[in-house]
């Protein structure tokens, strides 16, 4: 799920002139909160908000009475000390532009929030730099702002429709102001879960159009409406633009909705896979989809039919990565992405750029070249992460070889410990076994029998039943998760034969890959097998497939290698790192081996 942390205060103010004793007063609001139901501290964080945002109003308003909020954040007593403070926070963010203003309400909201509630809903907001850039995407790809029907349907607080209505009020130029009301409740709307947050964003919206509405006298309408965009039904072909940031996490479909969605599902569904195919039904013909999600889509097994999805019937037009996760999407572990289709479009090269956000600056993209979909899009897309991978990409794609082609699969330990604590022993005896946790594969790519880590313990006793545990010859093991900010994603081991030999048998933990044999003999030793995955090369062209910090076998599976017959004549019988680090690098691309 998005975020369930409280946003750091420092993050949250509008200026430096709101006093300092601000955080603490929020900081002890949750410290109170700790102490009450969810229920209250939802209704706490809300009345509070509102607070902020009646102030904010009527510093701005020119005397137009403000919507009223959901009634349940009316009736709570909330000290004093934190109204007014909170009140301040909102006249402070009345001297900010609209798009930034309504940001740090809305992070005020959101750090208020239950953290559990927070997770649950996946209340996580778009920074507005981002949510700018996104509307760039679709400005390029031909997005008429003074026409587009637009649709955000996780619409949150607004933070896509507010930078959307300042866009398709300056298409309209100098037309009458009625007019260009009657154009934003027209053209724009949104749905949201969370009637709070809609509120908000109908709030965020009436400021970003205030001059337009003042003057002409009449108001933004009821523009985001309180509905679950996966249930209720919808006109499906309406939008020329649907564009937002969708909440993610694993989720349970009911049957209706199993069947509704099961053009895109494979497995497991998300819920940011779920509303990428929603949005492809709700946009026309020639119409657009922006969306800001993980990345694990572009290569993981449970989006392939969503990526089948897209590749039929609304093929990309242009990808970015966000290059850091940290400062931007605090506490968020997956890779993220903005991206727009074309439904309907034919499929071409589509740009793919590398972006490095930072508050209140506008986003300077870098090129990383171009990417096409492969002639089965279910297959996992390669794109360049860096403007330097193009080349890089292209060898890929024409490489003839997979795992399955050196001899190997790839199989997930099947240890997972805390099922089975009573049988973790200290020390061997006739039913025990080694017990191989991820800590046995080093960060140098060496297998050593150790168990580091609290509750870790060398040796599993084996019962009648757990026959299926035990692993019997020898293969490469592989760390099933690691991040993109490591220095190197695959990290392997070989265990060695000899260590097999010794003990009859071992149990692997289920945090670490094994590449096992397919036959007696692989093309690709396993010794020289591990040695390619810890070479640069191998990492970097599996950092070109991963979209997430899951090593996952459908992607080991997936990456392209070069031939077996070539890789082996040019190492020879020769597995050292150093050697095997060129001999990789030669053959995806980059400097040749000496």
């Amino acid at each position: 799920m998005k975020s369930s942390r409280a946003t750091n205060i420092e993050t949250v103010t509008p200026s430096d002139e709101i006093e300092p004793s601000l955080g603490h007063l929020l900081v002890e609001l949750r410290e109170q909160a700790q102490n009450s139901d969810t229920h209250r501290h939802l209704v706490c964080a809300q009345a509070l908000v509102t607070d902020a945002v009646r102030k904010y109003w009527a510093t701005l308003s020119q005397g137009l009475a403000l919507k009223e909020p959901p009634p349940r954040a009316a009736h709570i007593n909330v000290p004093e000390p934190l109204r007014i403070a909170a009140a301040r926070f909102g006249e402070l963010a009345a001297k900010e532009p609209a798009a930034q203003a309504a940001y740090h309400l809305s992070l005020l909201y959101s750090g208020l929030l239950p953290p559990d509630w927070r997770a649950q809903h996946g209340v996580y907001y778009t920074p507005p730099a981002v949510a700018e850039r996104l509307l760039d995407q679709a400005d390029r790809a031909g997005a008429d702002w003074a026409k587009a029907h637009i649709l955000d349907p996780a619409a949150g607080a607004g933070a896509f429709l507010v930078p959307a209505v300042a866009r398709v009020l300056a298409s309209l130029g100098k037309c009458e102001p009625a007019l260009a009301v009657q154009n934003i409740n027209a053209r724009m709307r949104g749905f949201e879960l969370d009637a709070f947050a809609a509120w908000l964003a109908e709030v965020f919206v009436e400021v970003a159009a205030l001059k337009v509405v003042a003057t002409s006298g009449r108001r933004i309408g009821n523009i985001v409406e309180v509905r679950d965009s996966l249930d209720d039904p919808i006109d499906e072909g309406r939008f020329d633009l649907v564009v937002g940031n969708p909440p993610f996490g694993k989720l349970r479909l009911s049957a209706d909705r199993r069947a509704r969605f099961s053009r895109s599902l494979y497995g497991h569904a998300n819920l940011y896979g779920v509303f990428t195919d929603l949005a492809v039904r709700q946009a026309r013909a020639g119409g657009l989809v922006s969306f800001l999600t993980p990345s694990s889509f572009l290569a993981g097994e449970y989006f392939k039919n969503l990526r089948g999805v897209l590749g039929r019937e609304a093929p990309p037009t242009e990808i970015d990565f966000v290059a850091l996760r940290k400062g931007v999407f605090e506490d968020v572990l997956q890779e993220t992405v903005l991206a727009t289709y074309r439904k309907g479009g034919v499929r071409e090269k589509t740009r793919v750029n590398f972006i490095h956000p930072q508050l209140n600056q506008v986003i300077r993209p870098e090129t990383a070249g171009h990417f096409t979909l492969p002639s089965d899009p279910t297959a996992a897309w390669l794109l360049p992460r860096h403007s330097d991978e193009a080349r890089l990409v292209k060898r890929m794609r024409a490489m003839p070889d997979r795992l399955a082609d050196w001899g190997y699969k790839v199989s997930t330990g099947p240890l997972v410990w805390n099922r089975h604590k009573p049988q973790l022993s200290d020390t061997p005896g006739k039913s025990t076994v080694p017990l191989i946790w991820a800590e046995c594969v080093t960060s140098t790519g060496r297998f050593v029998f150790r168990w580091a880590k609290r509750n870790h313990k060398p040796f599993f006793r084996i019962g009648e039943t757990d026959a299926w545990l035990l692993v019997r010859a020898p293969c490469v093991l592989l760390q099933r998760t690691t991040a993109k900010e490591q220095a190197r994603r695959l990290i392997a081991a070989e265990m060695p034969n000899s260590f097999i030999a010794e003990h009859g048998a071992v149990t692997v933990e289920n945090h670490l890959n094994m590449l096992i044999p397919t036959g007696a003999k692989p093309v690709i030793p396993p010794a020289l097998l591990s040695a390619f995955l810890n070479s640069l090369a191998a990492d970097r062209a599996f950092r070109c497939l991963s979209g997430s910090v899951a090593v996952s076998a459908y992607e080991l599976e997936s990456l392209p290698l070069p031939s077996a017959t070539t890789f082996k004549k040019r190492a020879g019988r020769c597995t050292t790192q150093a050697r095997i680090d060129s001999i990789a690098a030669g053959l995806y691309g980059g400097t040749t081996e000496s």
